[in-house]
């Protein structure tokens, strides 16, 4: 790689600016949605937790079926950048989970925040500032519901909403700028 610019430019398109694996995010986040509707809140958590290690393969899997590339050149610095930001993520996780034995709906907030917070490093990843905006929205949206005292349903229903209306966004948005 030349410089950042050719490194994010490549994420971008092999990746679909990253908005495969948010849209998929977001669906992750309405089947615990509704996981807690129909079970109940700890059942979410556990759907949350095994859809949400599905995420990344699945819009592999996805970027393929729309005729992307599924990964990025081995020289991409900004790979590692990925990996660290999902390690990062995973460290946090058990601190979710801690918090679900004092208040199950704890859980799904601090879910929020951790994930808003790894969004935040995918400004660097993909060169675009909109994911300083998500970050921050999602980040917010967790201190409002823990505020408001948020039951589970709320909560995740909201991270659901924000996901997948970012990310559709930034699909069609990435799927403007390959046509020109």
């Amino acid at each position: 790689m030349e410089n950042i610019k050719d490194a994010q430019n490549e994420m971008s398109k092999n990746y679909a600016n990253g908005s495969t694996g948010i849209i998929i995010s977001g669906i992750v986040w309405l089947i615990s949605a509704l996981i807690i509707v129909f079970a109940s809140p700890k059942s979410g958590v556990w759907s949350l937790l095994i859809g949400g290690a599905l995420i990344f393969p699945l819009s592999l899997l996805v970027n393929k079926l729309i005729g992307l590339s599924d990964s990025h050149s081995k020289d991409n610095p900004l790979g590692k950048l990925a990996m660290e930001g999902t390690f990062l993520m995973l460290m946090c996780i058990p601190i979710a989970l801690l918090l679900s034995l004092q208040n199950i709906e704890w859980f799904f907030q601090a879910m929020i925040m951790i994930i808003g917070g790894r969004y935040l490093t995918f400004q660097t990843l993909y060169g675009n500032k909109l994911y300083w905006f998500l970050g921050s929205l999602l980040g917010i949206s967790a201190f409002i519901l823990f505020s408001l005292k948020a039951g589970a349903f709320t909560s995740v229903l909201t991270g659901a909403i924000i996901e997948i209306v970012f990310g559709s966004y930034m699909f069609f948005n990435f799927k403007k700028t390959q046509t020109k």
